[in-house]
């Protein structure tokens, strides 16, 4: 049902304002408990969302500490889905996130991912110490994994920055298979 609803919006007649509003009604739904949850939309329609939204939705999207939190945790939750083992396969590494405008320590929203033995696991925080430390704004990240920004042209650009290993932040991509949006 979710997905049904997400295809057939115009998101180009909605300014960033009435966008979160349609977000906010769409979580809320999910949070009473009324059947029609945001995280049942498939990835391909998350996907075809977010390149449908312009960039002062997803930067309203990234401005709300709520809606911000809901799709970080939705994309880091289906990473291990669209994990490619074989890409990885002797490959061992720990990504921190920071998403700069967070309420979390020192104004970052923190996230981590570890691909390690084949697997791949991400989550607020699971502990360990990490090998990459990438910190960028969450719009850029929400474009970057779902397929709608090229990771090259961001790190170009300095909307991606990295302290420790380079290699393995340039490499990350590379072990996941995002879906296209539906056609």
């Amino acid at each position: 049902m979710i997905d049904a609803l997400a295809r057939r919006l115009d998101l180009a007649k909605l300014d960033a304002g009435q966008f979160i509003r349609l977000l906010e009604t769409l979580h809320m739904l999910g949070v009473a408990g009324a059947g029609v949850e945001m995280r049942e939309m498939s990835t391909e329609t998350l996907v075809d969302v977010v390149a449908r939204a312009s960039k002062e939705q997803l930067r309203a999207v990234a401005e709300h500490p709520e809606l911000r939190r809901v799709f970080l945790e939705e994309i880091f939750r289906r990473m291990s889905r669209h994990f490619l083992p074989e890409k990885a396969r002797y490959s061992s590494v720990v990504v921190n996130w920071r998403f700069s405008g967070g309420e979390g320590d020192g104004g970052y929203d923190r996230f981590q991912t570890v691909i390690e033995d084949g697997r791949c696991v991400s989550g607020a925080d699971l502990g360990r110490e990490p090998d990459t430390t990438i910190t960028l704004a969450a719009d850029d990240f929400f474009r970057i994994a779902t397929g709608n920004a090229a990771v090259a042209a961001m790190f170009v650009t300095g909307k991606v920055r990295v302290k420790g290993e380079y290699a393995p932040a340039v490499r990350l991509s590379g072990y996941f298979d995002i879906p296209s949006a539906p056609r």
